[in-house]
């Protein structure tokens, strides 16, 4: 049994998924539809751009989300529908990538609502007055403490159970920068401040998980085709209703990524397919439960690759 998943920021690079839609032309479409539903060719910044610009949180979100579909439609070239997978998953934003590879969510409304959760997230709270921090070498319940005393009456929380030993905190930038050396009196073998512009996934998003509210609820949300499991619940969900007030909850709440790998292989995955640009979610898989199988699909012959294997 395997399980589609779906990177988030910091997967992105210059030139990612050009490959793909030099070889299938199904890919190119992808492409081309995200370029006119935002009206802006984002193609031609993922592919001759400057990483910093990609990087922008506001471009980063649906370009993401573009190369990942980018590679759902090279695979159904190649013959493999979603429904080769039992359950599908993202990571934060990935969560968009996986209900529009599930069929929840038109590609058009995905790239759209991105690049509204983009500039919502980035205009929530001012330059400089929020970050995140990586805390390596500590488990969630110590990092959720750490952050706690950190908090010092400001925003501390934990916003991302990545793997068994990195969760990333969120908040006001003087309490994260607090938590870095607390983390560190816990036995923290690294804490680090990460090069984001926000404080992504606490509760000072609130800003932006009202914006959010009102641009998915004018958007239709069918029934995934596949399983999409929620990042703020760890567990599958496919009713129209429920998903979209997840992707509320998402903003402010915590990306539980390592309890929703280990769902996923508590239900019988012993295969996870990472679709799009980047390995961070391997590595994470790998850690999280070491009898999980890998894959990476972001090129043509890797694509190829996977598809054959189910053929054999």
């Amino acid at each position: 049994m395997r399980a589609f998943v779906f990177p988030g920021q910091g997967a992105q690079s210059i030139g990612m998924g050009k490959a793909l839609a030099e070889a299938y032309p199904a890919a190119q479409a992808v492409f081309d539809e995200v370029d006119a539903a935002l009206g802006e060719n984002l193609s031609t910044l993922i592919w001759e751009g400057d990483q910093d610009a990609l990087t922008l949180t506001v471009n980063a979100q649906p370009a993401l989300m573009a190369t990942s579909m980018a590679v759902m439609a090279a695979l159904a070239v190649e013959g493999v529908q979603p429904e080769a997978a039992a359950f599908v998953a993202g990571h934060s934003l990935g969560e968009y990538s996986a209900l529009c590879a599930a069929g929840a969510l038109s590609l058009a409304d995905a790239a759209r609502l991105l690049r509204i959760r983009g500039r919502a997230m980035q205009d929530a709270v001012p330059v400089g007055q929020g970050g995140m921090a990586a805390l390596l070498g500590l488990d969630f319940e110590t990092a959720t403490a750490v952050a706690e005393e950190a908090a010092q009456g400001e925003v501390c929380q934990a916003a991302n159970d990545n793997d068994p030993g990195q969760v990333v905190v969120s908040g006001h930038i003087a309490a994260v920068e607090r938590a870095l050396e607390i983390a560190k009196a816990h036995g923290a073998k690294r804490a680090v401040m990460l090069p984001v512009s926000a404080p992504f996934h606490s509760a000072l998003m609130q800003p932006a998980a009202e914006v959010m509210a009102e641009a998915l609820g004018g958007v239709d949300i069918k029934v995934p085709v596949v399983p999409v499991v929620a990042n703020v619940t760890a567990e599958a969900q496919s009713e129209p209703a429920m998903i979209r007030e997840l992707l509320v909850r998402q903003i402010t709440g915590a990306v539980r990524w390592r309890e929703s790998v280990a769902w996923m292989a508590g239900q019988g995955v012993t295969d996870l397919w990472e679709i799009g640009a980047g390995k961070a979610l391997s590595g994470m898989a790998r850690r999280i439960d070491r009898g999980l199988a890998t894959r990476t699909l972001g090129q043509p012959d890797e694509v190829k690759s996977a598809a054959e294997s189910l053929l054999v």
